[in-house]
């Protein structure tokens, strides 16, 4: 059975890892590369909130695997660091996904309705903020989740 838990915790560490990068570095700029600044972000759009979703599914099945391998064999250091970068990426991915994602989006189509192009130009500064704070967020969850591999090799080699 630890085994199972083990291999379930690693899938979604891997999975969500492997999003990251592959979203952040090749999906998004080839959207942007290939597609006019508009229809990209209109793609890009329609990928964010699965993209959250399964950041937020993937940190609550590693949070759980790890914290059923904790119970198990023990919570020794490498485990309780695990679970607080689980909870901390996890709280990432939930705030990108229901706060900051919403927002941008709402943001995004009050620009597109607005024809002041003062208020325009206000609404663009604060989508720009908007997408900084995302693309921080998104980072920071990467380096949070490279770091949680360093531990994962300590705490998937515990005995079962």
């Amino acid at each position: 059975m630890l085994i199972a838990i083990k291999h379930i915790h690693l899938v979604s560490v891997s999975v969500w890892i492997g999003a990251i990068v592959f979203f952040s570095f090749i999906g998004a700029p080839a959207i942007f590369k290939t597609l006019d600044r508009q229809t990209a972000g209109d793609v890009v759009g329609v990928i964010f909130p699965k993209y959250f979703m399964l950041g937020q599914i993937c940190s609550v099945t590693a949070l759980v695997t790890l914290a059923l391998l904790g119970l198990s064999a023990g919570f020794q250091s490498s485990v309780k660091i695990g679970i607080l970068l689980l909870l901390v990426m996890g709280g990432i991915a939930a705030y990108s996904g229901m706060v900051n994602g919403p927002q941008a989006r709402a943001v995004k189509e009050d620009i597109r309705a607005e024809t002041d192009a003062t208020k325009k130009a206000e609404l663009k500064k604060k989508f720009g903020k908007l997408h900084g704070i995302s693309m921080m967020l998104n980072i920071t969850t990467l380096v949070l989740a490279l770091s949680l591999l360093f531990f994962t090799v300590k705490y998937i080699a515990l005995p079962l």
